[in-house]
């Protein structure tokens, strides 16, 4: 598949595809958190790195390949791929960013990608000109295809599953391989027939050498490492957002105990002190914790008092929330669910899931863990892991009190 191809630049292009892919699917992650016009710019940026990283492995692609002399590259089928892989990625990243991704939705955003990219490839094919004609294998024509849906699929199911940044840079990984996999697939199918002087004169247009389209794809590359270097960097303006959200929730009428209200009023006065500190904070006062969680509804952004929550459970790079009869999505993740609720009445049981200590019901031990049942119009279990068995104990005061 690689006879005559420059392995250099097939080794660029794999790199290229997954710092792309990396850098779209990390602005992506914030898509679900940000506000109306956040939103708005988080996609437009995502759908343009992943396009980029897509289009410039491709034409890399392109230039490791061995190609007649005399081949130029036209210049609108060559915008057309681009405008076409920007188009496809940016409605499948929609679709699978806003709201609840369902599988129906995962596999129409997986099919629409796929066949994107693929009509990304063969646009930008078609766009050489010269003293030959292009031929492609049919059975290689499906194979690019199939692999170019499971590819995005994969991609997809990735992103959505991953909880932290490894996750994050596999799935990146995984990613640029496969779609490089697609490229060169199609790449294997494709053959140059030379043809009459007389035919070639048709083929006309406003074109570009490869030294140009070189130059093109070295500022491509330069914008997708750009871009990657940056996502890198850590947004310092979360914690600050985050931490001014518990004072202005604890103005609103919440069902807490009368005598807790004087403690949260200073708080709600005393912003600035819950600014990020040097040394991550330390000395400062410890911030309350928050009355009421956000969750997301199918007309905006809801809260439920804390009392009510059962369980949280992490969902990719936000939490789930139980109230005692369904579950519903919360824009946090499950540490910062973990720092934000009231460590008096909840317990991480489990890297996945947080419990409230006064719904358990129930509790027995279950191979190396234990199940924990929580109370409510519908019950639920939990999973303990074996490292938390002995706090659940104490917390629940079913511990072995040690001869003095």
């Amino acid at each position: 598949m690689f006879d005559g191809h420059d392995p250099y630049l097939v080794a660029l292009s794999v790199a290229i595809a997954i710092l792309g892919g990396y850098t779209g699917f990390s602005l992506a992650a914030r898509i679900r958190s940000g506000s109306a016009v956040s939103r708005r710019v988080l996609l437009a940026g995502a759908a343009t790195f992943l396009a980029v990283g897509i289009w410039t492995m491709h034409f890399v692609g392109v230039l490791a390949a061995p190609m007649p002399s005399d081949a130029l590259y036209l210049v609108l089928p060559t915008i057309v791929s681009f405008l076409i892989c920007a188009l496809v990625v940016g409605i499948s990243l929609f679709f699978v960013s806003i709201g609840e991704p369902s599988l129906l939705r995962v596999i129409s955003s997986a099919v629409l990608l796929g066949l994107g990219i693929v009509s990304m490839h063969y646009v930008g094919i078609h766009g050489l000109a010269g003293n030959f004609e292009i031929r492609h294998d049919g059975t290689m024509v499906l194979l690019s295809i199939v692999v170019a849906i499971v590819a995005a699929y994969g991609g997809l199911r990735a992103f959505l599953a991953r909880q932290d940044g490894v996750r994050l840079l596999a799935s990146s990984v995984a990613f640029g391989v496969a779609v490089s996999g697609m490229h060169y697939t199609a790449m294997y199918g494709m053959h140059f027939a030379p043809v009459s002087d007389t035919v070639h004169q048709h083929a006309t247009g406003f074109a570009a050498s490869q030294q140009t389209l070189s130059i093109v794809v070295s500022l491509l590359c330069f914008v997708i490492a750009a871009g990657f270097l940056l996502s890198l960097v850590p947004d310092t303006r979360r914690q600050p957002q985050v931490a001014a959200a518990g004072p202005v929730e604890s103005l609103a009428p919440v069902a807490e105990p009368a005598p807790e209200v004087p403690a949260v009023a200073p708080i709600a006065v005393a912003v600035p002190r819950l600014m990020p500190a040097p040394l991550g904070g330390l000395g400062q006062p410890p911030r309350p914790p928050a009355p009421r969680l956000p969750v997301e509804g199918a007309n905006g952004t809801h809260f439920i008092d804390a009392a009510d929550v059962r369980s949280v459970r992490a969902d990719a790079h936000y939490t789930r929330v139980h109230d005692g009869t369904r579950e519903r999505m919360c824009p946090w993740s499950i540490s910062e669910a973990e720092a934000q609720l009231d460590p008096g009445l909840f317990v991480r049981v489990h890297r996945s899931h947080i419990v409230a200590i006064p719904h358990i019901s129930f509790v027995r031990k279950e191979g190396d863990g234990a199940i924990i049942e929580l109370d409510g119009p519908t019950p639920h279990r939990v999973p303990v892991s074996r490292a938390k068995i002995a706090e659940v104990k104490a917390r629940l005061g079913l511990a072995k009190q040690k001869q003095a």
